[in-house]
């Protein structure tokens, strides 16, 4: 299977790097992390990597660094002198991996799985153990490291509905490649079952939680939202919409119900949080033809712009999404009204925020569910059921912060997944 799958990546190489080498020249996108991806690692950072034992943790993109780093946290607090290895696959995980995951000796990007590469990589880093957050399958990869004889784990293991009928498609290739790992850490008993399904033996199958948890409750803080109420400049009685992880398509409605609480609510300010921040100016076009010309980035106020009482904010940089959920008297999440499976819903509600998302919540049902019973999430399917949902809450202050603590205490509730992760990690590593 494996020489069936370097065949298909053969044919698909000379199509790939067309369309990433167009992307690289027209937006230069992918040219601070193709080298690296290829095995050129930064002399920097590879001299940073010193320690026992020598632990390399993956986290794909923002999401999984989010659940990465209290699991680093807690891995650093157990081993003073260890070398542990961050890996992202994505320019935004590097970025983000830098500002919350200080414990890590290196931060690198992931290789691309090609044989070559990945031989390399993994030589340079020479890990004890090899983690990978929520769920990543490289079969190149994989293989190189049964052949060394280092230990694989799952941590912090999701498996969403859409990538579950895809892996269970082809699970007569991915069976194999499950074989290859010591143990699975899974956050709910669905994904259990799910990577059951797919062929990982259930006696390596364990539910541990979700580390996003740990990392998010020690996260909040009075100073933090005081300095993000200073940055942005917010006066006496202006209130926020917040509206997080917005996908194509959500924005305009946002706009919309932004523009009939105006009319009840004329103090409120919207903060609008486009999921990818390359859409920062698609987003700033939405915006203005949506009526809104008083609005400012992220960007301008970092270069020294002063806000001025401006409607609109756009967060056009990376890792501002949770502080600016302090800032909320009630949030809107996205990927969620568009079929995108949801973003994460915690980070708002660790805040003590009513959280509103529309019926596209495959990737996030069990923090959906958790919130609906505590009463801090709510399910709207369209403008309309959005604006009365909001408009109802804000009738009554008293419920609405009622509501917003149950869902903080919920989430803190439910920490501790870090520490089991953590010595999920520990108790695999390579002996001798």
């Amino acid at each position: 299977m494996i020489a069936l799958y370097n065949v298909l990546l053969a044919l698909a190489a000379p199509f790939l790097a067309t369309y990433y080498g167009g992307k690289m020249l027209l937006t230069g996108k992918y040219r601070r992390s193709i080298g690296p991806k290829l095995g050129a690692l930064s002399p920097d950072r590879v001299a940073a990597m010193t320690g026992s034992p020598r632990i390399w943790v993956h986290a794909v993109s923002v999401g999984e660094v989010t659940a990465a780093a209290p699991i680093v946290a807690a891995l650093r607090a157990s081993y003073p002198g260890a070398c542990i290895v961050l890996s992202t696959s994505t320019e935004t995980g590097q970025e983000m991996a830098a500002k919350v995951v200080p414990e890590a000796s290196g931060i690198i990007y992931y290789p691309l799985d090609l044989p070559w590469v990945i031989r390399k990589v993994i030589g340079v880093v020479n890990p004890d153990v090899f983690a990978a957050v929520e769920t990543e399958l490289w079969p190149n990869f994989i293989r190189a490291c049964r052949t060394r004889g280092i230990p694989l784990v799952l941590v912090n293991g999701r498996i969403s509905g859409r990538s579950f009928r895809r892996y269970r498609a082809t699970r007569f290739f991915w069976r194999g490649m499950l074989a290859a790992f010591s143990e699975a850490g899974m956050i709910s008993r669905l994904d259990a079952e799910r990577i059951g399904e797919i062929g990982l033996d259930p006696v390596r199958i364990g539910i541990l939680g979700n580390a996003k948890y740990d990392g998010l409750a020690a996260r909040v803080s009075a100073d933090l939202g005081d300095s993000t109420r200073e940055r942005l400049n917010v006066a006496d009685g202006e209130r926020f919409f917040v509206a997080g992880s917005t996908h194509p398509g959500e924005e305009r409605i946002v706009l919309d119900v932004f523009h009939g609480l105006l009319a009840s609510h004329p103090e409120f300010r919207l903060a609008l949080i486009p999921r990818h921040v390359d859409r920062a100016p698609e987003v700033l076009d939405i915006v203005r033809r949506a009526g809104f010309e008083d609005v400012l980035t992220m960007k301008e106020i970092a270069a020294g712009r002063r806000r001025k009482g401006e409607r609109v904010v756009v967060v056009d940089v990376i890792g501002e999404l949770f502080k600016i959920y302090s800032l909320a008297e009630i949030v809107f999440c996205g990927g969620s009204l568009v079929p995108k499976g949801g973003q994460n819903i915690l980070e708002a509600a660790a805040w003590g925020k009513v959280v509103l998302y529309g019926p596209h919540m495959d990737d996030f049902l069990s923090e959906k569910d958790l919130l609906e019973e505590a009463g801090a999430g709510f399910t709207i399917g369209s403008e309309a059921e959005m604006l009365g949902r909001i408009e109802s809450l804000l009738a009554d202050p008293l419920e609405l912060r009622r509501r917003g603590a149950e869902g903080a205490r919920v989430v803190a509730a439910n920490q501790g997944a870090a520490g089991r992760y953590a010595e999920l990690i520990v108790r695999n590593l390579k002996k001798g």
